[in-house]
């Protein structure tokens, strides 16, 4: 985004622009950062910044590049560390081609007690890592003090401890605190009354707090509330008290309110003013003393440093002592302060000099988007430390000989020193399956690299797969890619970036969807060579298709994802916890097919309608066009099967679509005028016919009450550019279907205010037709209406017009379907649905929505940004290392964050639920029985294996949807004396299948017990891989 012009790359910033808003993204252009300090956490935040737009980094650092770096900082190479050159020279180049937006330049001057620190006045943000604890209280002192402040941020990763550190000054002003779009809610009811209280519709949750404001709109009969705003008193989750409404008049319908958002102003202190009684957010409610117990353990560490110039060494319990009485020391004089954590005291000591990638990661993401809050003031500000620590990965390997944590001089002494060579090997031998190479995907990647997950030496892999290929929009997050890569598949580009990372990683790139189609690929066999799966995933239902499979192979999944600044974490473990599938959300609540048709009430049903419409009038006309003139190549032999009175499906739309074709632009745009007089002209006319305005319902009420509004009809106006996008990008999307090609001139006012002046537009005459207004009411498929006689020889005639006319040529048999492109600003599709649902919002009073906010709802773009997505993805990360070393179900954490408030919440997964059959027989989600057969074993035989093999009677067997044996079925018994292969029928290459089996209840009469799933085998040797 360049800064002069403030024009903002939606190519580049669309899914980033719906989390953070054009204003910040604005203040973001105009904004200069310092960064110190080029390790493992400093790379992280650069990244981040970098990726969201700012106008300059300054990244600064001293060190050079050292072997240690390669474990933790994935912009530096090998040969860097040979050639001996300065981190920062090394990675200012790799992370200013990260985004060409922004200006990156270096510093590797000293800065420390003695330096001048007037340099830091041209920067809006100055964020520290690997800064001693002295040197953060004079460079904060001094921003604290600028006039505005520089805004501050102190962040330090010690081995399994991380923290960071925000001061925004005296006063720091909060435009949007959530981030959460304001919704609409319509009204019940108003008492009149002191106070007046409000009520919404069909008990909708307002969403309110005390104490906040909204604006009101639309209201009937207490029409003197329209465009005030109040401050109300929350009453119940769907009602509010506001002021005195008793003067007003009585409330008759309608109307609906807005939350209005306030400005917040936020009060910071010093690091100095906050080291005795420091203002901590609690991330985990298992232990929430842990923040202020890390903070006196991390002071402690800053005094060890002081008295010994290092610190502590791995593994040196003397070491550890002098810590925890530091500790002690150091927590006697806090003022706000928990009792001192032994266990965790001795962690940090043996790990300080260590470090993890994914803490640093998932860190590094937080303090990115403080970052971002510093210079924009969106979101609400981190108060004012973050402390988080991964005390559950090192617990169980404390009793591990200390020679296992020792530096050998390569990649990975940093990650040694935390777990020890014995976990490093066995993340060399990982064979690791990662479905989705996307925003998680290349972050997951990057953290494999710096873990050295799946070493080609140690026989591990990292077998990656994604169908996609890398678009524009995917740069601003999908931090492995370059603008050369666009066009090219994501899977094999970010398998080659990761192995730059490092080149020791054996990654295998497929370009396969992960779907039952491809089940021949990712069968038992792939998945039983692997050691777990992870999930890089943008859908629910892949996901749930992922995890179905993990359970079937009692395989561990890590599954993420994000969706703006929020993003959570699922961890699922064979035998211990819950899998994916376990949980349901709730389904998306469908827009009635009468409200879109007739009655929208607000902007997503106007933007939903629009691209209904695109995809009835350009994909599935076209499609239902092409497929019937495949199956019935001669139209004359259609002609002759519609004259003998066959009636053949689809062909009355066909017919129809042949006779209208058009064959020239001018038609196009006669086609698109017509289009518009039908949209938003003669439907408003032809509703307010059917219900006049002051229709009345059976109870008496208004008909056209809110949330239903009166439409308008809309006159053309070629002057008005809303009116021309419509006609213009209407015509080129029949041009488009129609194979039909136009000029630039074509397109211009003249040409189309020449054609529109000879169309002519019928007399309208409203017709006496049922509108639908039932909202349970389904949409009717056009394929199944039934056809009139009079509509049957209507179709003949035209037929039979359209071949004597010649216009029955293969290329008028053929149609050109699109398929929606929301990215593409040229092809026309987004100018058809945001002109149309805005003139369509028009006609029925709603306030437009803009291009941008159309593309999202339309598009069904998920909102992203690099830094929930680099969080997620180390917090993965760190429960990948759990599963591995096998831990315990207590060790585990699942996590759910949002950045913008900030809050993170890490829970326990959910526990497996055991299900009892009955005398003791339990089974759960990740049970499997297993039967092994031959070619003549029979079904009666299979009841009796079960019997015999799990002591309980099966009295019901079914395979997928069919019913195999259910006693009371007429003729099912003597289904068993049938073998398996005949009453299953399997494919040639299929070795088993999945039977559900109900069994007896204890007493006659209860319903049947439920069971796992029994695996049968074809034959005994089938279960061997």
């Amino acid at each position: 985004m360049a800064a002069d012009s403030m024009e903002i790359d939606d190519s580049l910033y669309s899914r980033q622009r719906y989390v953070l808003g054009d204003r910040a993204m604005h203040q973001m252009a105009q904004s200069s950062v310092f960064l110190s300090g080029m390790g493992g956490l400093g790379i992280e935040i650069a990244k981040n910044i970098v990726l969201a737009g700012v106008k300059a980094v300054t990244l600064h650092d001293t060190k050079q590049c050292e072997t240690w770096d390669l474990g933790c900082n994935f912009f530096i190479r090998k040969e860097d560390v040979l050639s001996q050159r300065r981190r920062v020279e090394v990675v200012c180049p790799r992370v200013a081609e990260l985004n060409p937006y922004v200006h990156v330049d270096i510093s590797s001057s000293a800065l420390d007690d003695n330096t001048d620190l007037s340099f830091l006045r041209k920067y809006q943000c100055v964020i520290l890592t690997e800064a001693r604890l002295n040197l953060q209280k004079r460079v904060n002192d001094f921003c604290h003090s600028q006039q505005p402040p520089i805004r501050f941020i102190g962040c330090d990763a010690y081995g399994i401890c991380v923290r960071v550190f925000c001061d925004f000054g005296d006063e720091f002003e909060v435009s949007d605190p959530t981030g959460e779009e304001p919704k609409e809610i319509f009204i019940q009811n108003i008492t009149q009354d002191n106070p007046g209280v409000v009520t919404c519709m069909d008990n909708q949750p307002h969403g309110l707090q005390t104490g906040q404001s909204v604006i009101f709109r639309e209201v009937g009969g207490m029409v003197e509330l329209n465009g005030t705003t109040q401050q109300v008193s929350v009453l119940s989750p769907h009602s509010f008290a506001i002021r005195d409404t008793s003067l007003l008049q009585p409330y008759a319908h309608g109307g609906f309110f807005v939350l209005v958002k306030t400005p917040k102003t936020y009060r910071f202190e010093t690091l100095e003013q906050q080291l005795c009684d420091p203002q901590v957010l609690i991330p985990d409610f298992s232990k929430p003393e842990a923040p202020l117990q890390i903070h006196a353990a991390m002071l402690a560490l800053e005094t060890f440093q002081e008295q010994h110039s290092r610190l502590p060494n791995v593994g040196c319990l003397q070491d550890a002592d002098v810590l925890l009485k530091l500790t002690e020391e150091v927590n006697a004089t806090l003022k706000n302060k928990a009792p001192v954590n032994t266990e965790l005291v001795h962690c940090l000591s043996r790990t300080a000099r260590g470090t993890l990638p994914p803490l640093a990661a998932a860190v590094g993401g937080v303090a990115s988007q403080e970052v971002l809050k510093a210079i924009t003031g969106k979101f609400a500000p981190l108060q004012q430390w973050l402390y988080l620590d991964a005390v559950e990965v090192v617990r169980p390997l404390q009793a591990l000989a200390t020679e296992e944590f020792f530096p050998r001089g390569d990649r990975y002494d940093g990650l040694r020193a935390c777990i020890g060579e014995s976990m490093c090997l066995e993340l060399h031998k990982l064979r690791v399956f990662m479905v989705g190479c996307g925003a998680i995907g290349c972050e997951m990647l990057k953290n494999f690299a710096l873990l050295g997950v799946g070493l080609a030496k140690s026989s591990g892999e990292v077998c990656i797969t994604d169908p996609d290929l890398i678009e524009k929009s995917n740069l601003n997050r999908q931090f492995l890619f370059r603008p050369h890569h666009i066009q090219k598949p994501k899977s094999t580009t970010a398998a080659e970036a990761t192995c730059e990372i490092n080149p020791d990683l054996q990654v295998e790139a497929h370009l396969n969807k992960v779907c039952p189609a491809t089940e021949n690929i990712y069968n038992d066999s792939f998945y039983s060579s692997l050691n777990l799966v992870v999930t890089a995933l943008d859908n629910v239902e892949a996901r749930r298709y992922v995890d179905s499979r993990c359970v079937s192979n009692q395989r561990p999944l890590l599954d993420s994802g994000t969706m703006g600044t929020k993003g959570h974490t699922e961890i699922i473990v064979p035998n211990l916890t819950e899998s994916y599938n376990s949980h349901r959300d709730p389904p998306e609540e469908e827009i009635p097919f009468c409200t879109l048709k007739s009655f929208p009430s607000v902007i997503e049903h106007t933007i939903q309608w629009a691209r209904d419409k695109f995809e009835n009038a350009f994909v599935h006309k076209p499609s239902l066009y092409n497929s019937f003139w495949q199956t019935h190549s001669s139209a004359e032999v259609v002609l002759q099967r519609m004259q003998t009175g066959e009636s053949l499906e689809g062909s009355f739309q066909v017919i129809k679509l042949l006779s209208r074709r058009p064959s020239r632009w001018e038609q196009c745009i006669t086609v698109a005028r017509l289009k518009f007089e039908k949209y938003f002209k003669r439907k408003a006319l032809q509703l307010l016919h059917s219900f006049p305005l002051d229709t009345r319902l059976k109870d008496g009420s208004l008909f056209w009450q809110s949330p239903k509004r009166p439409p308008t009809p809309i006159e053309f106006d070629l002057k008005d550019s809303l009116h021309f996008t419509f006609i213009v990008s209407t015509a080129r999307l029949f041009a488009g279907i129609y194979n039909i090609s136009y000029t630039e001139k074509d397109l211009s006012e003249e040409t189309v205010a020449r054609i529109l002046a000879t169309v002519k537009i019928p007399q309208y005459s409203p017709s006496e037709k049922c509108i639908e207004t039932d909202e349970s009411a389904k949409k009717p498929d056009q394929m199944k209406m039934p056809v009139s006689s009079e509509e049957e020889r209507e179709a003949i005639v035209q037929l039979e017009e359209a071949i004597a006319t010649d216009r029955v040529t293969p290329e008028g048999l053929q149609m050109s379907p699109l398929q929606f492109e929301k990215d593409d600003d040229s092809n026309g599709h987004m100018d058809f649905v945001t002109s149309a649902s805005a003139l369509r919002a028009t006609m029925y009073s709603i306030e437009p929505a803009d291009r941008l906010k159309t593309k999202r709802i339309a598009g069904k773009i998920i909102p992203a940004i690099a830094t929930a997505t680099a969080a997620v993805a180390g917090l993965v990360a760190l429960e990948l290392i759990k599963v591995v070393g096998g831990y315990e179900f207590e060790s585990f954490k699942n996590c759910f964050f949002n950045l913008a408030i900030p809050v993170i919440v890490l829970t326990e997964p959910a526990i497996v639920k055991r299900t009892l059959i009955r005398n003791n027989i339990y089974f759960s989600i990740w049970d499997c029985w297993t039967i092994f057969g031959h070619e003549d074993f029979t079904l009666s035989e299979f009841m009796n294996a079960v019997r015999e093999k799990y002591g309980i009677e099966p009295t019901m067997v079914v395979h997928g949807v069919k019913m195999l044996y259910v006693p009371v079925m007429p003729g099912h018994s003597k289904r068993l004396k049938l073998t398996m292969q005949k009453l299953i029928k399997p494919s040639v290459d299929r070795r088993y299948v999945d039977l559900t089996v109900s069994f007896a209840p204890e007493a006659d009469g209860d319903e049947d017990l439920p069971g796992p799933p029994v695996r049968y085998y074809f034959s005994p040797g089938a279960g061997t891989p």
